[in-house]
């Protein structure tokens, strides 16, 4: 019996959107995805990068500005004459509002959203390996594996007490809170920073020339801020170090514990008010730190079975 096929287009999302979750979750279901152009689909997701709503691609160097206007504007007049329009899908990993775009549904780090047209799905569930539940094929390219959920739901362990006592930070930026942090942070250790902040030579994370796991596993502590705060805003950056045996040192919206154990990290965010006072006690006290080592990360068992029903829901109304 031959697979049902669902015609999706995809405007503004990553370059490896395609190897992604939602799509693997869509085939998992047994659908084959045929990719086509938007005037064609049954289906149009709309990433992070393209924004309907705003003035006109202005975030583009100006040059750009007028050939990409002009795609946009003949992509959506295309859809304009459809008579049945497609379904259309928001799904972001970035720090944005659910309804950042005005579509059918939504994919996002919101919480709280009344609506049974939105699923909160964070982006560090992106990079688990969820084979135990049937879906394989996600990749976590940057870090060099997939994170595994036992790993994450078991104690951090003392290893990283054994290792000499030095952090890291991988950037591409040091915008704040991540240039205060860093400062703190550097009167009380040594801190390595890698990355296209510390390399020039390095265009973008991608082309690093090395794995995170592998430069993650030589630190004790892992620097790793979010890059803006909002409650449920939470990527893959805590659980990465977690996984490598750092101590993971962040700056996160408190509502960080509707994910993850909160005395499994330490959050410099409650600190900033008093200039990060409250650190140095942190990291002199073995006590505490041996406290930490005690904790997991993830206390309540995560699944993907959400994702399947939300996405078989807008298959079934796509038809």
């Amino acid at each position: 019996m031959s697979k049902k096929s669902i015609r999706i287009a995809c405007l503004g999302v990553p370059s490896d959107y395609r190897a992604s979750l939602v799509p693997l979750a869509i085939k998992h279901l047994g659908y084959q995805i045929d990719w086509v152009a938007p005037h064609r689909a049954d289906l149009v997701v709309y990433g992070s990068f393209y924004d309907v709503n705003a003035p006109r691609l202005r975030w583009l160097p100006k040059p750009w500005r007028q050939g990409a206007t002009a795609a946009v504007n003949a992509i959506e007049k295309r859809l304009a004459k459809r008579k049945i329009p497609p379904l259309t899908l928001f799904h972001t990993g970035e720090n944005l509002r659910h309804d950042h775009i005005k579509t059918d549904y939504s994919i996002s780090h919101d919480l709280n959203i009344q609506s049974d047209k939105h699923l909160r799905l964070p982006y560090w569930m992106e990079m688990i390996d969820w084979s135990h539940e049937g879906l394989m094929g996600n990749i976590n390219p940057r870090y060099g594996q997939l994170l595994n959920l036992e790993r994450l739901q078991s104690p951090l362990g003392n290893q990283f007490l054994t290792r000499e006592q030095k952090c890291i930070l991988l950037s591409s930026h040091l915008r704040e809170p991540r240039a205060s942090a860093l400062s703190a942070l550097q009167k009380l250790m040594p801190v390595d920073g890698f990355g296209p902040y510390f390399d020039k030579k390095i265009k973008d994370h991608h082309s690093s020339n090395f794995l995170k796991k592998d430069i993650l596993a030589r630190y004790a502590y892992n620097l790793c801020p979010e890059n803006g705060l909002y409650p449920g805003y939470v990527t893959e950056k805590i659980p990465e170090a977690f996984t490598a045996g750092c101590l993971p040192i962040t700056y996160v919206d408190r509502a960080v514990n509707v994910d993850f154990n909160p005395r499994a990290f330490i959050n410099l965010a409650p600190m900033a008010e008093s200039g990060y006072d409250g650190l140095a006690e942190i990291l002199q006290s073995k006590s505490r730190l041996e406290a930490h080592a005690e904790e997991p990360l993830i206390t309540q068992r995560p699944s993907i079975e959400q994702l399947r029903s939300f996405l078989q829901k807008i298959i079934s109304n796509s038809f």
